[in-house]
């Protein structure tokens, strides 16, 4: 293929023979001394076959941070290569300078870096590399476009893990499980509470925690101390349907839903109870239940970096049929979806009063602050503010009923502004812990 520079060539030298007494005659001798130096340039540049490539780097990397790959090129050849290097991926990886300039003697190295911001969780792979050998005259050159599925390179997908925002308050919320757990012990019976230790009776203490027949042998009072049960299970369902999708300030609904099961699942695994994760649409996404302390967290990390909203209905029936057919122990269920009155009423509602009867449920819902916004008027606002307001009240009076319908029917309502919303599923989680409630 020939170079922008031989096509500067020819524009600059065929207007000059029609100066000549024989310009046709002229002009034919000017291409046929360009092709041959072009073809001249083509057999002496390097041979793309001689050319080796290697990945290594960053496999996986949090949404918002940078990751870093490198790929080495060696010359495997006998003669020295001019390359244009292009190394391209997918537009979400958010790669950074894509081509570059590489100058290889035989059997040399050189290491090309490619610094990725990705702007969507999920996997974001390399596509292709292309290859462009240049001869020394650079009138032309040999390419050749390398794809991932050859045998030629490895391939190479970034896995971007998703935002995890409320990291900020988990300290906190961390520490209120230490003290639920026993570094400061919780003082009386509490109902469905695992007994711990005897102590000493202390003035505060309950008297309905002493124990009378450990007094009388120990010859003073003591009080039992109870700690919250361990080893509950805890099941979050992420709702990836079409509401998912909606947008949330910057960002789809579905994110603020992982960043709170993500919180969730790491103060869960802290207080030793088990975390299992279901994502369904109109079928079941992933499903991620066992496994030890150790390797449960980074499975639904890994799990949940994959998921995306799908433009189809929640199948509600569904997940019924999924967690009363398989999970018989009672459990924590939080569903993860939006409180939107159709798929509250048409998918969640008929089968909710089952769920509550087996397992306890929470609900939980980012609100829109948006709708919030436009429900509000000012005394400048026109016929068209007026209108757009009263359908935002509406929209929020209708929110309202699906709670208060929700809560009825047995489920534990989270309504929350996406800032806040994380903490607040926390926040029921060990208020349900401390009073044993699981």
């Amino acid at each position: 293929m020939i170079t922008r520079r031989f096509a500067v060539l020819l524009a600059i030298g065929l207007p000059l023979p029609a100066l000549l007494p024989a310009p046709w005659l002229a002009v034919a001798g000017v291409l046929g001394l360009a092709a041959g130096l072009a073809l001249i340039d083509l057999a002496v540049a390097g041979a793309l076959a001689d050319v080796r490539l290697r990945r290594d780097g960053d496999r996986t990397v949090w949404l918002g941070n940078t990751a870093g790959t490198t790929l080495t090129v060696t010359n495997a050849g006998a003669r020295s290569i001019r390359l244009r290097l292009r190394d391209s991926w997918v537009p979400s990886a958010g790669a950074g300078t894509l081509a570059h300039d590489v100058e290889l003697a035989p059997g040399a190295e050189h290491v090309v870096t490619t610094t990725l911001t990705p702007t969507r969780h999920g996997d974001r792979p390399a596509v292709r590399v292309t290859l462009r050998s240049y001869g020394p005259l650079g009138f032309a050159y040999r390419q050749r476009r390398r794809a991932w599925n050859e045998q030629v390179t490895p391939a190479w997908t970034l896995r971007v893990l998703p935002r995890f925002p409320s990291r900020r308050i988990l300290p906190e919320k961390l520490a209120r499980i230490r003290v639920l757990d026993g570094t400061v012990v919780t003082r009386g019976r509490g109902h469905g509470t695992e007994f711990d230790v005897l102590r000493e009776y202390v003035i505060g203490d309950d008297v309905r925690s002493i124990d009378w027949r450990a007094s009388a042998r120990h010859h003073d009072v003591v009080v039992r101390t109870w700690r919250p049960e361990r080893d509950r299970r805890v099941i979050c369902v992420l709702d990836t349907g079409r509401t998912s999708a909606v947008r949330i300030g910057d960002a789809p609904r579905l994110d603020a839903s992982i960043d709170a099961a993500l919180l969730l699942s790491v103060l869960a695994a802290r207080a030793d109870d088990r975390v299992d994760l279901i994502a369904l649409d109109s079928a079941v996404r992933t499903r991620v239940e066992g496994g030890g302390h150790r390797t449960q967290l980074p499975r639904l990390i890994d799990a949940m970096a994959s998921l995306e909203p799908a433009l189809a209905e929640t199948d509600f029936a569904l997940l019924a049929r999924e967690l009363l057919r398989r999970d018989r122990k009672r459990s924590l269920v939080v569903i993860f979806t939006a409180l939107d009155t159709a798929p509250m009423i048409e998918g969640l509602l008929p089968v909710l009063p089952r769920l509550a009867a087996r397992h306890k449920v929470i609900v939980a819902g980012v609100r829109d602050p948006a709708v919030a916004r436009l429900a509000l008027l000012d005394a400048e606002a026109t016929a068209t503010d007026v209108h757009t307001a009263a359908a935002a009240e509406r929209v929020l009076h209708e929110r309202d009923r699906v709670r208060d319908v929700l809560a009825r029917s047995g489920a534990t309502v989270v309504d929350a502004d996406a800032g806040t919303f994380a903490g607040q599923v926390a926040d029921v989680y060990l208020l349900l812990k401390a009073s044993g409630r699981l």
